[in-house]
């Protein structure tokens, strides 16, 4: 297997020597017209690559499943560790701020959608019920019960990591929102985000391997959110966590074996969650001349990938594939909008979120209480970018 023959110290020198390079000789380029013709190309022999636009129209259908579900408190996968029969209790008792949406991450994920939509569509006709319920929901009682359970000794491990990082989403979510109950909710939230923040600040130095898995375990999945929320935040010191545990786990990977996926349940891609965390964490050039090593063929033109196949879209596993095309897209849309070179991940991009988009809105509960979100971040990444 190659590897890329270079230590950190070169690497730093040659980030260092193309910072130098763009800052006084390379602008940001609009897309040339080859790009353009790659896309055409590419499409062309691609099906169901009709892009989605997302109107105020799907948008008031979208936004329904998060509406309904923040409030329906069963069926629920409390994911509960018992220190004795005092523990059982309801969701809405346990969780008062997050009991909704089948388990507690979910919640938390459904309330970042609402504030995504709030965002986008400030004139959806159920805005004021929306904003109503994420005043009710985050407010300071709810989020100090919330810290309260994640304080029992039981609980230090609770939603590690993929709740972690929806939490942080969320407060990023909340924190770059310019509407005026956008302060009050923030505040109420600080206790659980700090929480959360040392809880990934303890952890990751003590994770001597990194998690590759396609589910919720995934942990460069949870280092992307949160380092997404340090810089938003300007959390210098998580920043700086996320960016060295990314490379000790990372930086010597070869060959990822995505034609290995997606395995039967997977909801994300190992290989493109961790290209999306090496791509924040590293230089252009240094993140290109590792992605020439870690999938070489993703910089080909006639690099493909299919989309996940849903043959079951009541069982709430076999529908996970369903979220793996959307996290796959919001990959790729990233990657071909941040940097020249990859436009022709952007018609893969589209085949994944066209094939599953039109599942959402008649989805069963199973994959309802949670495929929204998905699809909607998916789509901000291609608006985004």
């Amino acid at each position: 297997m190659r590897k890329i023959a270079i230590t950190l110290s070169l690497l730093a020198l040659v980030a260092c020597k193309d910072k130098n390079q763009e800052d006084t000789s390379i602008k940001e380029e609009q897309k040339t017209e080859q790009d353009t013709s790659i896309v055409e190309e590419i499409s062309s022999k691609i099906t169901n690559t009709e892009p989605v636009v997302l109107s105020l129209e799907q948008a008031e259908k979208l936004v329904k499943m998060p509406l309904a579900c923040l409030q329906q408190e069963f069926p629920n996968k409390l994911g509960q560790t018992l220190a004795s029969e005092k523990d059982l209790k309801n969701p809405k008792e346990l969780h008062p701020a997050f009991y909704g949406c089948f388990d507690w991450h979910s919640s938390v994920h459904a309330h970042w959608s609402l504030v995504s939509f709030l965002k986008q569509f400030p004139n959806l006709a159920k805005a004021e019920e929306m904003k109503d319920l994420l005043k009710a929901n985050l407010s300071k009682e709810n989020i100090q019960q919330e810290v309260r359970y994640f304080k029992a000794a039981q609980n230090k491990t609770y939603e590690r990591t993929y709740g972690w990082a929806w939490l942080l989403k969320l407060a990023q979510e909340i924190h770059t929102w310019e509407d005026p109950m956008a302060v009050e909710l923030e505040a109420n939230l600080q206790p659980l985000t700090n929480l959360i923040v040392s809880n990934f600040q303890e952890f990751l130095p003590k994770l001597n391997y990194p998690i590759r898995t396609g589910e919720h375990d995934n942990t460069a999945f949870a280092m992307g959110f949160a380092y997404d929320y340090a810089v938003a935040t300007e959390n210098e010191k998580l920043q700086a966590l996320i960016s060295a545990r990314a490379k000790d786990f990372y930086l010597s990977d070869d060959d990822c074996p995505i034609s290995w996926e997606p395995s039967g349940f997977d909801f994300l891609s190992p290989c493109l969650q961790e290209l999306h965390l090496m791509q924040n964490v590293l230089a252009e050039q240094t993140f290109k001349l590792w992605l020439k090593d870690f999938m070489p063929k993703i910089n080909n033109r006639d690099f493909a990938l299919k989309v996940g196949e849903v043959s079951d879209r009541k069982d709430g596993k076999l529908v996970h594939l369903d979220g793996l095309n959307f996290s796959r897209a919001a990959v790729l849309f990233n990657l071909a909008g941040k940097y020249e070179g990859f436009a022709h991940l952007k018609p893969i991009a589209e085949e994944h979120l066209a094939y599953s988009f039109s599942n959402v809105l008649n989805d069963s509960y199973e994959g309802g209480h949670w495929l929204t979100t998905f699809a909607l971040y998916a789509h901000n990444q291609r608006v985004n970018k």
